[in-house]
């Protein structure tokens, strides 16, 4: 034993003063906590406070700029070309031209009128495919008899180019705009059962089963826990169906349309008229945004209560 140990009165060791230098740490003894939760100590003895990782990247530009960053450099670019002559104006009009084309077609009623008609047969398809895909996808993911009757079923349907049905669509339901809706319709239901029937059978088990423990009933596990599990894989599925349900859309309105955003690319494509073709296509794409826009402001109300990973 050493002479500072032997000549250590008995007792308890007093506590360290805050502020007080620290010693080393005896053998086989951790050293003393000097620092709080959210706080350490600086070089010079004082308490720093921890700032979150995202208070210490200091200016960066706003997330808004970042996004518009893509689209605008490709714009200029697109320009550019135009301006210089390497894009000639019979293979793709200027956006300049595109510009003007589409205030013309706003301004004489064409374009109001046909993003109207486009809508409707989009919405009316996607209310029916989202009954219907929703509906399957529980069959099959809550029973057992229902994964055998449908799932292989939807899976060999799901195999069909439902761009190659607008025929058959056609000798079914006629020219008018049933057809056009059905395709819709089967753009929509595919993308709508797949996820929520993944999301069902993904649920944790053992959540399940903490829920038997609970005593919650078969009907009560599935309203509180796997319909909840199942909400982020749906919500993917609802993301996927209503840019299928704008891409389909395309397509549909190929067939005898007399109004609608397809059949004014339609006709644009037989008098080549490329301007009229590419301000659809903005459309489409705004189209698509929009929902989409709406889809993930749904998701972050409906997803509030669960913690996920936000990026770097």
């Amino acid at each position: 034993m050493s002479t500072s140990e032997m000549s250590r009165p008995p007792g308890p060791v007093p506590p360290v003063p805050p502020g007080a230098a620290a010693g080393p740490a005896p053998a086989g003894e951790e050293p003393p906590i000097r620092a709080a939760a959210g706080t350490a100590l600086a070089a010079g003895g004082g308490v720093e406070t921890i700032r979150p990782a995202h208070e210490r990247r200091g200016r960066q530009v706003p997330r808004p700029l970042r996004r518009a960053a893509g689209p605008v450099t490709a714009l200029l670019l697109w320009w550019l070309l135009s301006a210089t002559g390497v894009l000639s104006p019979d293979t793709l009009a200027s956006p300049v031209r595109v510009f003007h084309k589409g205030w013309d077609l706003a301004a004489d009623g064409q374009l109001g009128s046909a993003i109207w008609a486009s809508t409707q047969r989009v919405v009316e398809g996607f209310l029916i495919g989202a009954v219907a895909g929703t509906s399957l996808a529980l069959l099959a993911g809550l029973f057992r008899l229902g994964e055998d009757l449908i799932d292989s079923t939807v899976g060999m349907l799901r195999a069909l180019p439902w761009v190659g049905l607008i025929p058959l669509f056609i000798v079914w339901f006629g020219i008018d705009e049933k057809p056009k809706i059905a395709l819709v319709v089967i753009a929509v239901t595919f993308p709508l059962y797949f996820n929520i029937y993944a999301g069902i059978r993904g649920v944790d088990p053992h959540l399940v089963e903490a829920g038997t423990v609970l005593g919650l009933g078969r009907w009560g596990q599935i309203r509180h826990i796997v319909l909840p599990g199942a909400l982020p894989g749906a919500l993917v599925g609802l993301r996927y169906a209503l840019g299928s349900a704008w891409l389909a859309l395309v397509f549909a309105e190929q067939i005898n349309a007399s109004n609608g955003i397809g059949y004014l690319m339609n006709n644009a494509e037989q008098f080549f008229q490329t301007d009229v073709i590419v301000v659809c296509l903005v459309v489409y794409a705004v189209l698509g945004l929009v929902s989409d826009l709406i889809v993930r402001l749904c998701t972050t109300y409906l997803l509030s209560w669960r913690a996920s990973f936000d990026g770097a």
